[in-house]
């Protein structure tokens, strides 16, 4: 009798959670999450839309619940990371939850700079801080945090944004280092410009009339001719979090059309 195949990428067995998981590229996640195998933990500060995603994927016939989180907010975090223990082991965290900000170093206010970091990195620390001690408990776990292009390139008007992104890849490989003997791996994904719902509409809203013009810009700035879909940044992420990916830790991909590499 012929064994039975192995499924690759299998996330079955899995408890994942997801910050930021409502829309974008969160929700992209979730759902190859879900097609996968793994119990998906819906986390946004929009509770609403946290639990209409959820509703969605398990009518798709997945598994995700939704929890309404501010994670800048220390005690909403512990909170809702406690409400997650107590329904079980968490195998996976991924930090997706984040904010854009358009400015150089002269034109960025103090407090849009704070914002920013508050959200992008001190969200990342709480949630890493939040889950690190029961990962060691439970023989391990796997964290994905999504950083960006702009943390190891000079983008344009993007400063406070490819502050926080610096941050969360050197947060990445910091957590990677001191937990490795602990069965905990921590990788990040650097995209490029991913087409989601958030470039609609800040296309829509600076460029009023011009938003054809806009977007063929936006996607010719990537060698490759496009901007990424969230389902490509997401199938990375499955990969990245399943059993296949066990000897991978430390490590900041770039999915990004050539942009690092290839850029005339």
């Amino acid at each position: 009798m012929q064994a039975e195949s192995k499924i690759l990428f299998s996330l079955r067995g899995k408890n994942a959670v997801i910050t930021g998981a409502a829309s974008g590229i969160g929700l992209a996640i979730a759902r190859a999450f879900a097609r996968q195998g793994a119990a998906v933990a819906i986390l946004d500060r929009d509770g609403e839309a946290a639990a209409a995603a959820a509703a969605e994927i398990t009518a798709a016939g997945g598994t995700a619940h939704a929890h309404a989180c501010d994670v800048t907010d220390a005690a909403s975090v512990c909170s809702v990371f406690d409400a997650l223990f107590e329904r079980g082991r968490v195998h996976i965290l991924v930090n997706n939850a984040g904010i854009a900000h358009v400015g150089s170093l002269g034109t960025t206010s103090e407090p849009d700079f704070e914002r920013v970091l508050r959200v992008n990195v001190k969200g990342v620390y709480l949630c890493m801080r939040a889950a690190i001690e029961h990962m060691r408990g439970h023989a391990g776990g796997v964290i994905l945090n999504m950083a960006s292009i702009a943390a190891t390139t000079g983008l344009s008007d993007r400063f406070a944004y490819s502050t926080s992104k610096g941050a969360v890849v050197a947060m990445t490989l910091s957590v990677a280092r001191d937990y490795l003997r602990e069965g905990i791996r921590c990788n990040a994904i650097s995209p490029a410009r991913v087409h989601t719902p958030f470039v609609d509409g800040f296309v829509a809203k600076n460029y009023p009339g011009h938003e054809p013009e806009m977007m063929a810009k936006l996607s010719a700035a990537q060698p490759i001719g496009r901007m990424a879909e969230a389902e490509e940044v997401a199938n990375l992420a499955v990969y990245l979090c399943s059993d296949e990916a066990g000897f991978i830790t430390g490590q900041n991909y770039y999915l990004d059309g050539g942009y690092m590499n290839l850029r005339e």
